[in-house]
């Protein structure tokens, strides 16, 4: 129940704030991805995989929306089950999954054809949006956790 209701607040949060926030370089921090990483590291790989999942679906079909149904409910699964293995603590997975998603997006929207995935525009994109989500990674995955240890942690 937790990790399903701070999947919605983290939509709600990035559809009603962030979003709209007029930000330089025209990205924008990731809370959702944020979310799905900070309940991965605590609830385990597969359950990790079926909140990025759960959480991609709705804000693939949650408009505005710009890409194919499915697209990024794919990246954050994937996403969800890398975190949720862990890679070595808390932060090389959290910096790892941060550098992951846009890029996997990328490569998912250039395969189905999305109309403005091209290389130059993720050259421009991506970092802008990974520095903003590195930015907001501590309070959020702290606020998801709440302080607590992982559950790979040795």
């Amino acid at each position: 129940m937790i990790p399903a209701l701070v999947v919605v607040v983290a939509v709600l949060l990035q559809l009603i704030l962030v979003n709209r926030l007029p930000l330089p370089g025209g990205g924008m921090p990731d809370l959702v991805l944020l979310a799905v990483v900070g309940v991965a590291m605590m609830r385990g790989p597969a359950m990790g995989a079926a909140i990025g999942f759960c959480s991609g679906l709705l804000v693939d079909v949650v408009p505005p929306t710009a890409h194919v149904a499915g697209e990024y409910a794919f990246v954050l699964t994937v996403v969800g089950f890398l975190a949720g293995r862990g890679l070595g603590g808390v932060v090389p997975t959290v910096v790892a999954c941060i550098l992951a998603a846009p890029l996997l997006a990328a490569v998912v929207g250039g395969l189905v054809g999305e109309q403005g995935v091209t290389l130059a525009a993720v050259a421009v994109k991506a970092p802008v949006t990974v520095v903003y989500t590195l930015v907001a990674a501590p309070v959020v995955i702290w606020a998801v956790t709440r302080g607590k240890q992982p559950r790979y942690a040795v």
